[in-house]
């Protein structure tokens, strides 16, 4: 039977957007692995309850559901180790923790720019809950808080400069091939290039090069989303 995802699909099913998606989708794409993959939406959490939880990514393997992108990149990795490692080793397994964690803290840093933009890609059925619960997590109306994203851009862009040093000298975090450890920081810029027109990344940016890169891995899989092209 073949693996299933749910992943995350805005008002087009084929525009697919959620960064922890993208890591997964990423990552089954380089253990070389065949995945259906369903678009689940926000209001839909009954369709993924079996889980025992209420967002995407969730995998489905037979009778078995495993959620979240981190226990799912473990479970690739374990239940298919004949495949190419996706980690690199146990040690690279431990450090992609770390870059799981910072892809984490991208996405914290990049909703500033992008939230207001998210509702028009979305769903009718979704807006007014995103609207509801993004505006109660952050305190203010979305307008308000993407309102100074210009003045944000310069901060932002300078807070890359660990991948930015990394990146001019070697084409992937991985080295000279990708690892999940690109995954899970590209994830939030695929996000972002998914829902706005926004743009985070200068065209001259050593980032933006990798994350080129890594949209044209796999036959162009993250390349031919949906997504704006200046993002």
């Amino acid at each position: 039977m073949a693996l299933r995802l749910y992943d995350l699909a805005g008002a087009d099913p084929q525009r697919r957007f959620s960064p922890y998606c993208w890591r997964i989708r990423m990552a089954l794409a380089h253990k070389e692995l065949p995945v259906e993959t369903i678009p689940w939406r926000f209001t839909e959490k009954d369709a993924i309850a079996p889980s025992g939880q209420g967002r995407v990514p969730v995998l489905v393997d037979g009778e078995r559901w495993i959620a979240d992108s981190w226990p799912i990149a473990n479970y690739l990795e374990d239940a298919h180790e004949a495949r190419p490692s996706v980690f690199g080793g146990p040690s690279g397994r431990r450090l992609s923790r770390f870059y799981s964690c910072l892809g984490d803290t991208l996405v914290l840093a990049i909703f500033p720019f992008v939230a207001l933009d998210i509702l028009d890609v979305l769903h009718e059925k979704d807006r007014e809950y995103f609207r509801k619960t993004r505006e109660e997590r952050v305190g203010t109306t979305l307008e308000a808080f993407v309102a100074d994203r210009e003045q944000r851009l310069p901060p932002f862009r300078a807070s890359l400069a660990p991948l930015r040093l990394t990146l001019k000298e070697q084409p992937f975090l991985g080295g000279e091939r990708p690892l999940y450890a690109d995954y899970a920081v590209f994830g939030a810029f695929q996000w972002a290039r998914c829902v706005s027109p926004f743009a985070l990344l200068a065209e001259d940016d050593p980032v933006r090069s990798w994350r080129d890169r890594l949209l044209d891995a796999f036959g162009g899989l993250a390349r031919g989303a949906p997504a704006f092209d200046k993002a």
